[in-house]
């Protein structure tokens, strides 16, 4: 199984969260859809700046954990490294609407340290 983390953004340089999942378009519209939780709702956060793939679950929690606790600016560069535009990652794919199933093409490209 692949896992990922992945950090969301409510704009370019605007508030982060960052989240480890082992289904990242289902996790991006449960964001995106106001069930991600309180804090992505409340700064609307939903665009997906970044995304790293892992085999292992413990390495990408690991990997979360190390990033919440990186300064801003880390992070920024880190985003900034592969995705300098700050382009919505799941931009391609079709957003869901309320009462419907989600479509999970999955992504095609992931952006990687």
């Amino acid at each position: 199984m692949t896992y990922y983390v992945y950090i969301l953004a409510s704009r370019m340089n605007g508030t982060l969260y960052i989240g480890v999942t082992n289904d990242l378009s289902r996790r991006v519209e449960e964001h995106r859809g106001g069930a991600g939780g309180d804090f992505t709702r409340k700064h609307g956060i939903g665009n997906l700046v970044f995304a790293e793939a892992f085999d292992d679950v413990s390495e990408a929690i690991a990997m979360g954990k190390r990033l919440k606790k990186w300064r801003r600016s880390w992070k920024v560069q880190l985003i900034e490294k592969s995705n300098p535009e700050w382009h919505d990652l799941m931009a391609p794919y079709p957003r869901c609407h309320p009462g419907r199933a989600a479509r999970d093409p999955g992504p095609t490209r992931l952006q990687s340290v």
